[in-house]
């Protein structure tokens, strides 16, 4: 569902979740420094074959040791282009 995001200096708009049963949640733990993760963030083939988009999060884990260096993450964005005969 559409969330709002308001700012002082302008609006967007993200996407929120609601609550499924049917949801699965993965979660990847011990990440090494050379390990990814790639999320597709939007699909626009809209006819029901593949998931429009994968929704995704963070939180503090409760087992991190006291102390731990704090994790970073890079944010790269690409865009996929195929031809309809190769679908």
């Amino acid at each position: 569902m559409a969330v709002a995001l308001v700012y002082p200096d302008r609006e967007g708009e993200t996407y929120g979740v609601k609550y499924d049963p049917g949801h699965r949640w993965l979660y990847k733990s011990a990440m090494e420094p050379d390990d990814f993760v790639l999320i597709k963030c939007f699909d626009s083939i809209q006819d029901g074959t593949v998931a429009i988009l994968s929704p995704h999060t963070a939180f503090e884990d409760p087992k991190t040791p006291k102390g731990a260096l704090l994790r970073e993450s890079i944010e790269l964005r690409a865009l996929v282009f195929y031809e309809d005969d190769e679908l």
